[in-house]
């Protein structure tokens, strides 16, 4: 099974996910929109499948309003300096967080770890842990 297979296999079950920092990987998303809505965010501007709804945002900054009614935030290959903001923005909204990190990082916040078919290891940010000082 594909990288992109396994996780949008895994994250079908969001009705109203948001993919922050999509960049040029939008095979997860452009799967996810076969059967749900999807948002994609990024700083910079990006060029998105038709069925995905993009907006240009900095999740350091965010715009709340784009992240408002999504039951789970996801981030593919997400740096160690995003998980926090991320992670607060997803617990703004009450939505779950997951990611996959940059090579063998390990999540900068409280997160259970799951490996996926295709090998990739998917990592959930659970409510334990306090945002950083």
């Amino acid at each position: 099974m594909a990288r992109a297979d396994a996780l949008a296999d895994r994250l079908a079950d969001f009705a109203s996910p948001v993919e922050v920092g999509i960049g040029a990987r939008t095979g997860v998303a452009a799967r996810l929109a076969d059967d749900t809505p999807v948002t994609a965010t990024d700083v910079r501007p990006c060029t998105v499948p038709d069925d995905v709804t993009f907006v240009q945002d900095d999740i350091t900054d965010p715009t709340m309003d784009v992240y408002a009614d999504a039951d789970a935030l996801y981030a593919l290959n997400l740096p160690r300096e995003l998980h926090h903001p991320c992670r607060s923005v997803a617990r703004s909204v009450g939505a779950a967080f997951q990611f996959t990190t940059l090579g063998g990082e390990f999540p900068a916040v409280a997160a259970e770890s799951e490996t996926l078919p295709a090998g990739e290891t998917l990592f959930c940010a659970t409510n334990r842990g306090g945002e950083p000082a």
